[in-house]
């Protein structure tokens, strides 16, 4: 008689099982209560978080696509300050690990935020490195991989808490990115974030979004991701978080055996709401029927 072993270990931190919330889908995770039990999720992360609240971007913010969906929400969230005051108590009732995601638009930005979260009781800290650097004409911190290397540099100086780095897809080389990120501290690195794509609306002769691009994601980036997680764990000696397209227990497997520790879904949410809890059954069932007691069996087999 033996019984499986989900629990994943990642920077000192259990996990009761891989699979995440990705940041911007599943909101604080009380939007979600009545639909499934939270507290069986392996972790919750929280939607991004700048320093100052922020209403987000106007006109459209989501359409679908062929495979998957674009958005452009422009981080809308209530601010650190009062996620601290308002929402990270109610979220630790559900006793799962809490990962912050943040973002910024400067490196002061990720400085102070950082500096604030590491107050709390949070367990970790999620860097989105896929936000405009406003002071750099507005390119992505996430692109470059020393104007990278130089804002996790910036955060690990004034927090303790172990630091996930967010890849961008969209990055000149994601691999270098991911080592450089590394070299500066990363505890950990999550990729992939959203792909840069853009729609038209051919009635109207104009761009979709107010700010013309968007970001793609579900199920049609899911193979381009693998990849990328594939590559990217080859390359460094630190845990990584897969996500990218993931919609069911295959999916999932298939990052793991790729070589994630962890796993987020995402775009899976708004297609079916009980989908994380779904996937965590798959996997169960999954690992029953192949005679596999425990994920470091098969974690980067491939």
């Amino acid at each position: 008689m033996w019984c499986l072993v989900l629990n994943v270990n990642v920077c000192g931190i259990d996990f009761k099982n891989p699979v995440l919330v990705a940041s911007g889908t599943f909101g604080f995770g009380m939007e979600y209560d009545g639909i499934i039990d939270v507290s069986k999720l392996g972790g919750l992360i929280t939607k991004g978080l700048t320093l100052n609240k922020k209403e987000g971007n106007e006109g459209i913010r989501i359409h679908e696509v062929r495979g998957g969906m674009l958005n452009s929400i422009g981080l809308q969230n209530p601010g650190i300050d009062e996620f601290i005051n308002s929402y990270l108590e109610k979220m630790k009732m559900y006793n799962v690990p809490i990962i912050a995601n943040l973002g910024g638009s400067s490196i002061d930005d990720y400085i102070e935020g950082a500096s604030r979260l590491d107050k709390t009781d949070i367990d970790m800290i999620e860097l989105n490195i896929s936000c405009p650097n406003v002071k750099e004409g507005g390119m992505n911190f996430g692109i470059k991989s020393s104007v990278a290397k130089e804002v996790v540099c910036a955060v690990k100086e004034v927090t303790t808490k172990p630091l996930i780095v967010k890849l961008s897809p969209n990055a000149e080389d994601i691999v270098d990115m991911a080592v450089k990120c590394v070299d500066a501290g990363a505890d950990a690195i999550s990729l992939v974030n959203t792909f840069k794509a853009m729609a038209i609306d051919i009635y109207k002769r104009k761009p979709i979004f107010n700010n013309v691009f968007a970001g793609f994601s579900g199920p049609a980036i899911k193979p381009i991701a693998l990849r990328m997680v594939y590559e990217v764990s080859k390359a460094v000696d630190v845990p990584i978080c897969g996500l990218g397209g993931i919609v069911d227990y295959k999916d999932a497997i298939e990052f793991i055996m790729a070589g994630a520790h962890l796993i987020q879904i995402g775009t899976a949410n708004f297609m079916n709401p009980k989908a994380t809890i779904e996937i965590i059954d798959g996997i169960n069932k999954f690992m029953e029927k192949e005679n596999i007691k425990s994920l470091d069996e098969i974690r980067g087999i491939i």
